[in-house]
């Protein structure tokens, strides 16, 4: 039985892209179908480039002293290269290749000046009076960067609190009125945490439409029917009262 013209054209036109198909599966390199060629080669080439890091471990050999002082102070989770620079050529003996010193005031304040997008608590000077034009390894040792003595300025630390409430109408009232802060917190500030106001009578005493004396605020509510039982930093930001939480 002779099939259809049709059915023959289509057949070839089948076979016809099989055979392409198939061509191209065997001419092609394995690497335009998969990836892990170029992962191989890919390991090769970084592992022909020359070492730069040591790793902090490699320091540790030497500077036990060094290495155990910073991995019990603050800046336990910097590695020592990220200031010392790469030094694999000085741990493998080359007495040449001595790692940077690092003394300048400017590598300190790259993370640590004052900028508002790090998180609250992050230790944050004003480089403009905070000891300004003195190296920061003259009272602080970078191993152990613990400050030589306790911090009074809670703005040393909470930096972007300190400026928004320089802006507000609580801009003259003392933290440590609102917040009982014990001396520990400037050394371990995560376990011994400030206190806040626990009643409503702790802002009840500028803001009560009873409260007298020379400290009373111009903005006073009646503390028996505003906000019910809701503490007032609950809806206040205290730090800047004018807006809204």
């Amino acid at each position: 039985m002779k099939l259809p013209e049709q059915v023959v054209r289509l057949g070839t036109v089948i076979i016809a892209l099989l055979v392409i198909v198939l061509s191209l599966r065997f001419m092609l390199p394995a690497s335009f179908f998969s990836a892990r060629p170029h992962q191989a080669q890919k390991v090769v080439r970084e592992m022909a480039k020359p070492l730069h890091y040591a790793g902090a471990a490699s320091c540790r050999e030497c500077h036990a002293e060094q290495f155990t002082a910073q991995y019990a102070g603050y800046h336990r989770n910097i590695g020592c290269e990220n200031c010392h620079g790469p030094s694999a050529q000085h741990a493998a003996g080359d007495k040449s290749a001595t790692p940077r010193m690092q003394k300048d005031r400017e590598f300190c304040l790259a993370c640590h000046a004052y900028n508002a997008s790090r998180p609250n608590g992050f230790p944050q000077v004003d480089p403009q009076q905070h000891n300004a034009g003195k190296q920061c390894v003259r009272c602080h040792d970078p191993h152990d960067p613990a400050p030589p003595e306790t911090p009074k300025d809670c703005g040393g630390c909470h930096g972007h609190i300190a400026r928004t409430k320089a802006l507000s109408t609580h801009a003259s009232l003392a933290c440590a009125e609102c917040h009982k802060v014990d001396e520990q917190h400037m050394l371990q500030p995560r376990s011994a945490l400030p206190s806040k106001p626990d009643s409503r009578e702790s802002c009840g005493r500028c803001h009560a439409v009873t409260a007298t004396g020379p400290a009373v605020s111009k903005a006073t509510v009646d503390l028996a029917s505003h906000g019910g039982k809701y503490l007032c930093w609950e809806c206040h930001y205290a730090h800047l009262p004018e807006g809204p939480k």
